[in-house]
């Protein structure tokens, strides 16, 4: 394994070749290619006002696959470019909920001070989580729900190393990188097992996809132990993930409510893109489809109203873990979206009609609802609500964004309360900006930043 400072003379030799070379599309693993273009113009000091720091180009630190040949640009619906970069299995690199082509963007528009990305900027520069000060607090068995809980280290870790890695991407800021890295390498060295209640598969679930996309931004980091990182996350997290997709913890299949597939869905996919895990992706998106539970896409809009409007299945239940629907099925949808697979227009656009169902109602409006009913238990017992709920109604969360830019703008798609609900939330902020609670957390969020267009 070479050295960090070996790493960086390794890198300032590629630079110095890439801007000799003058031409073709750079490969850059850590990094953005918009920056290095800024090389090859003479544009060498730049990210203007901010001062920001260009992130280094980099090789991977630990023995793993081939690298990935260099990606081709080519024009996305939107106009803007879209990365193809693959590895050797056809999995595009970095590919969970941001590619290549989504950093430099995101780089170009922060170092012009353009908007609204710069605030969105701001918000992650100001958030507690995001500081490479940041001290993460690794334990060796993590339990959420009964006795001994512990997982707000947990999920305040992820959100620190995804916010710190974010910050290095977009600004090269190096401080933020080795952060980043030192908060996943914590716990791949640290991490036994997931214990606790039923909500044991929650946190496998939700902090599964969440480490698994900050470590596929950390990828070939100077020192990023990424091969025990990809052990920790295939002999810890996917089996509950796949133990609950397939036993839903012995109890009837409608028991738990869409979140708890979707975060487990989720986090199936995120690890499958971050091991070049063709057939844990290939898993995760056949269940989206055709999946028994409540998180498949027709179980998780079971209703259809006029309109252009969806029930959502939790709808029924109360407006926060709603919300927080929206933000795991949005997560899911866009990493499958990075890896090739249209399942935000799946059944015509039926996750849409969902989200402008949600947003209507959060937003004061009033919605149709249909009866739904579902069993219990280990039995089935027979449950039923017959009104949407008002509990936690119009709550913010950083989850529209993302939802917008893909229907409103990427596909040009009318979402009139979509996008009414983009605007009152932004510019989107992220874990450590919605309470200390898990359900601060459950998104990543910093959407005004990353996900417009």
């Amino acid at each position: 394994m070479s050295s960090h400072k070996d790493g960086k003379a390794i890198n300032r030799r590629r630079l110095l070749t890439a801007a000799v070379l003058g031409a073709g599309t750079l490969s850059v693993v850590g990094g953005s290619t918009a920056a290095l273009a800024g090389m090859r113009d003479g544009r060498s000091g730049a990210f203007l006002r901010a001062g920001l720091r260009r992130p280094p180009t980099t090789g991977p630190a630990t023995p793993g696959p081939s690298p990935s040949p260099s990606p081709s640009l080519s024009p996305s619906p939107s106009g803007e470019p879209k990365v193809s970069a693959t590895t050797r299995a056809g999995i595009v690199h970095p590919g969970a909920l941001h590619t290549q082509a989504d950093f430099d963007r995101m780089a170009a528009k922060v170092r012009s001070g353009g908007q609204p990305w710069k605030a969105g900027w701001d918000r992650l520069v100001a958030n507690p989580n995001a500081q490479s000060g940041y001290q993460p607090r690794p334990v060796a068995t993590v339990v959420r729900g009964g006795t001994g809980q512990n997982y707000p280290l947990l999920f305040k870790d992820a959100a620190a190393a995804y916010q710190n890695a974010l910050r290095w991407k977009v600004a090269g800021s190096e401080a933020h990188g080795d952060k980043a890295r030192d908060i996943l390498n914590a716990w791949s060295a640290t991490l036994k097992a997931l214990a606790g209640n039923a909500d044991r598969f929650l946190l496998a679930g939700l902090q599964g996809w969440q480490l698994a996309n900050a470590g596929e931004i950390m990828r070939g980091y100077p020192g990023f132990a990424q091969e025990r990182f990809a052990a920790m996350l295939t002999g810890i997290f996917y089996p509950m993930n796949n133990q609950f997709l397939t036993k839903h913890n012995d109890a009837c299949i409608t028991n738990y409510w869409a979140n708890w597939d979707l975060c487990n869905m989720a986090s199936v996919l995120a690890i499958g893109i971050f091991c070049d895990d063709q057939e844990k992706i290939d898993q995760a998106v056949t269940y989206f489809k055709t999946g028994g539970g409540n998180g498949s896409i027709m179980h998780a809009v079971p209703f259809l109203h006029p309109g252009g409007l969806a029930q959502w299945q939790e709808s029924g239940r109360d407006q926060g873990h709603t919300l927080m629907g929206m933000g795991q099925m949005g997560a899911f949808c866009q990493m499958a979206w990075n890896q090739g697979h249209d399942l935000f227009g799946y059944a015509d656009n039926r996750f849409m009609k969902a989200a402008e169902y949600v947003a209507r109602y959060n937003l004061g409006q009033q919605v149709p609802f249909t009866t739904y009913r579902w069993g219990t238990g280990q039995n089935c017992a027979r449950r039923e609500q017959t009104v949407v709920s008002e509990a936690g109604r119009g709550i913010n969360t950083p989850v529209w964004a993302l939802l917008y830019n893909h229907y409103g703008v990427r596909k040009g798609l009318r979402v009139p309360d979509i996008e009414a609900y983009a605007k009152r939330v932004g510019p989107e902020g992220g874990g450590g900006d919605y309470g200390p609670n898990s359900g601060g957390y459950d998104a990543l969020g910093f959407g005004t930043l990353a996900y417009t267009l």
